[in-house]
């Protein structure tokens, strides 16, 4: 299935129905009048979250949702039915945003949220609705009300515990594979990794979503590269893994390139909590790896872990120190409270 994250729909929920001019006219009944039923309401526009999707591709292929109109008004005073509602099955971690791709409508973080973008509109009131003691044969009926019509925006942010950073050929889609099922492609030459992966890596019997985006160079904020656009999907994220290849000349360099467009990018992503490790590791010299160890060090601020997700090296203290940041963000999350839900 191909990897789609962003999309751009037309909704228009159903216009109501119109309302009936009629009269009762029936053998043995001498008091009939008017009768004329009201328009049903229209259907609405539906966004649904479901589990089982992570891409938004569906939305290539079709972009207009129209829900079905309410059905008029008929005699013998009965009421049209209701049109029947569109709805867009989306996956979780899909934002709604208006027009402008800046306004959030909703956030579909949970699998069985339904939220409804557009009501339908009102059906129209039947002559019978008008009927009075001095206006016994009223003549007249209401259009229903049109419903509502916009273009929004879907844009899919993966939901993940960790999510892995760093230059082009970091050793993250090999990191990923060693330590999950997922079988993301795995080249000697750049951006091999066209779109994000995600993988479940299992520590003491929890689970633990990795992401792998694709890798980012100097000027990613501008677009050069990839761009930044993938960078959405490490919002959600409790915790960065910054892998920087130890087989590189500067690695302090390639770490500071990275910090610099997480910065420009913003959204947060240079306040999250952040591992660093020097990966590749198997292919040092031990003395070429406590001096990139240092370099690194000296760079990052902090500690620096080794690993290598070719040979295994590591992999298991890095995944342990992952868990506990994850576990923390976790309880933070708990405690945060929800938002409300969108309402037009």
């Amino acid at each position: 299935m191909k990897f789609l994250d962003q999309a751009k729909v037309f909704i228009k929920s159903g216009d109501g129905g119109n309302g009936c001019v009629a009269f009762l006219r029936e053998k043995f009944v001498p008091l009939g009048g008017p009768s004329g039923g009201d328009g049903g309401r229209g259907g609405d526009v539906v966004v649904e979250c479901v589990d089982g999707l992570n891409t938004l591709i569906d939305f290539r292929y079709r972009q207009h949702f129209k829900a079905e109109r309410g059905h008029h008004g008929m005699g013998k005073d009965r009421t049209g039915s209701r049109g029947a509602d569109a709805v867009l099955r989306v996956p979780v971690g899909t934002q709604i945003l208006d027009d402008d791709r800046e306004t959030l409508l909703v956030d579909m973080t949970e699998p069985g949220q339904r939220v409804v973008l557009a009501r339908g509109g009102d059906g129209g009131f039947g002559n019978s609705h008008f009927k009075t003691s001095t206006n016994q044969a009223p003549r007249r009926a209401h259009p229903g009300y049109p419903g509502e019509e916009r273009w929004v925006w879907l844009r899919l942010k993966l939901i993940a515990d960790v999510g892995l950073v760093g230059l082009p050929n970091a050793g993250k889609s090999t990191f990923l594979a060693a330590v999950t099922r997922a079988r993301p492609k795995v080249a000697d030459y750049p951006f091999t990794t066209l779109h994000p992966h995600l993988g479940v890596a299992l520590i003491d019997d929890d689970e633990m979503v990795i992401a792998d985006i694709p890798g980012l160079i100097e000027g990613a904020h501008e677009g050069a590269g990839l761009g930044d656009r993938f960078l959405g999907h490490l919002e959600r994220c409790g915790a960065l893994l910054h892998l920087v290849d130890g087989s590189g000349e500067d690695v302090a360099g390639a770490y500071r390139t990275v910090r610099r467009e997480l910065e420009s990018y913003g959204a947060g992503l240079e306040n999250k909590a952040e591992i660093v490790a020097l990966n590749k590791v198997d292919a040092l010299s031990p003395e070429l790896r406590v001096e990139r160890l240092a370099e690194l060090a000296g760079a990052s601020g902090g500690e620096v872990l080794e690993v290598s997700g070719a040979s295994g090296e590591g992999v298991r203290v890095v995944l342990r120190r992952l868990y506990a940041l994850v576990r923390d963000s976790r309880i933070a999350a708990e405690a945060t409270p929800t938002s409300q839900e969108y309402v037009p």
